[in-house]
């Protein structure tokens, strides 16, 4: 009942009977073993729907938009300044990266039909993979269909039950799954706190075989940034891999977008694992590893996540290559973008808002506290015309629930100023 704390009793007493009258209606039609509304998942999801309802609050998830989500968008037939989409450089929905997408479906379909090892490779798949190994000084690199799956499949795939995982407490949960999947050892460090990180590798790294440094190069829910010079460091020292997430850093860090590395002046050859995303800046779908040629060879036939998946639809990755290309001719994007968030964050702390550690170079999160808060203030911003989501519990833990707004190249000035004076009215 952990979802109900911070909420006044009588609003407990109301979500706890409203859960009650419909567990009630179930049980005299349903048997409970076979019943999926008595797994515990289903039991929170429904508790945090009985609070909203209580509470009026509408469900800010799973909103139909009716076309491009950029820095605007329509959502039920209304415009709206969007804050809730990784299209950060406005190539999602570029005639460029869409022309070059719909050649790919004229030449290749739509589908690669198989898995690549099985007659699914197409040139487009290795054209992507060389500019993604030229983009991070890489030997080679390797597309998967998912982001997620990408993470995974990869750790899962070289870390095993006698080997060790450092990774910072803030991992994805693509990133948790992969070390659950792969039966190491795993140990938490404080977020971002390197310090500590050494501390552990100190005290364990010599009764393991290989060891796994795991950071993330932009943290998605806080906007922040490792000290990437560091954990190169304490690779080295402590004969580890180290493994960077760049999901959110893409287009987003270094000042032409070409990542954390850039961003901090660390050559990139000092991290052994470079993993990111295609669904964000590069406005398509999948994942992608970059690292040496050894790395990406064993990957190509073992990681079950490749091997045995159907390859990446060769317009995605047609779009991809597109977007790649573009943010390497135009890195007035990435500067509109850098400049947006310092203005939406500088903003945000003007008015008295906790943006937490962000850096503001994207995303920019408002913690509000109560996830009750949160989705209200959501709710609020919705009604006047701005779309952002609030990350609530279990996803941060209660008490830091937050509206996290993602920054876009494609928002003006006018856009920024007009959701914080919407905030400021929402939370007075």
């Amino acid at each position: 009942m952990s979802q109900l704390r911070g909420l006044t009793a009588n609003l407990r007493a109301a979500i706890v009977a409203r859960l009650a009258e419909r567990e009630g209606a179930r049980s005299r039609t349903t048997t409970p073993g076979r019943d999926f509304a008595t797994l515990p998942l289903v039991r929170e999801m429904e508790m945090v729907r009985a609070g909203a309802e209580e509470m009026g609050i509408p469900n800010p998830f799973f909103r139909p938009h009716d076309g491009v989500a950029g820095g605007h968008s329509r959502i039920a037939g209304r415009e709206v300044i969007n804050f809730s989409s990784y299209n950060y450089l406005g190539l999602n929905g570029d005639p460029r990266v869409a022309e070059a997408a719909k050649q790919a479906i004229d030449r290749y379909g739509i589908s690669a039909s198989a898995s690549r090892i099985a007659s699914g490779e197409r040139p487009v798949h290795a054209a992507l993979e060389r500019a993604l190994a030229e983009h991070y000084q890489t030997e080679a690199a390797l597309c998967f269909v998912s982001g997620h799956a990408t993470n995974v499949t990869v750790i899962g795939c070289l870390m095993g039950s006698r080997d060790l995982i450092v990774a910072d407490a803030l991992s994805h949960n693509s990133a948790a799954e992969g070390m659950r999947l792969s039966g190491a050892r795993r140990i938490s460090f404080a977020h971002n706190d390197w310090r500590e990180a050494e501390r552990e590798l100190a005290a364990h790294r010599r009764r393991y075989g290989r060891c796994l440094i795991y950071i993330e190069g932009h943290y998605s829910m806080d906007g922040d940034m490792p000290d990437l010079a560091q954990f190169v460091r304490l690779a080295r020292e402590y004969d580890a891999w180290l493994m960077v997430d760049e999901a959110h850093s893409l287009g987003v860090l270094g000042a032409t977008g070409r990542g954390v590395f850039e961003q901090q002046g660390v050559d990139p050859a000092g991290v052994d694992i470079w993993m990111g995303t295609l669904s964000k800046t590069l406005s398509a779908c999948g994942g992608y590893i970059a690292g040496n040629a050894t790395l990406i060879e064993m990957l190509k036939h073992y990681a079950p996540g490749f091997v045995y998946s159907v390859g990446m639809a060769p317009s995605l990755a047609a779009a991809a290559l597109r977007s790649l290309e573009i943010l390497h001719e135009e890195p007035w994007r990435v500067q509109r973008l850098q400049a947006n968030a310092r203005l939406f964050l500088e903003g945000a702390r003007a008015r008295g808002f906790d943006c937490g550690h962000s850096c503001g170079l994207g995303i920019v999160p408002v913690i509000l506290g109560r996830s009750s808060r949160a989705g209200q203030v959501a709710a609020k911003l919705f009604e006047k015309g701005v779309n952002v989501q609030p990350i609530l519990y279990p996803i941060v833990p209660e008490g830091s629930a937050r509206l996290r707004f993602f920054i876009s190249s494609e928002h003006s000035e006018e856009d920024i100023t007009t959701a914080l004076e919407a905030l400021s009215a929402a939370c007075a």
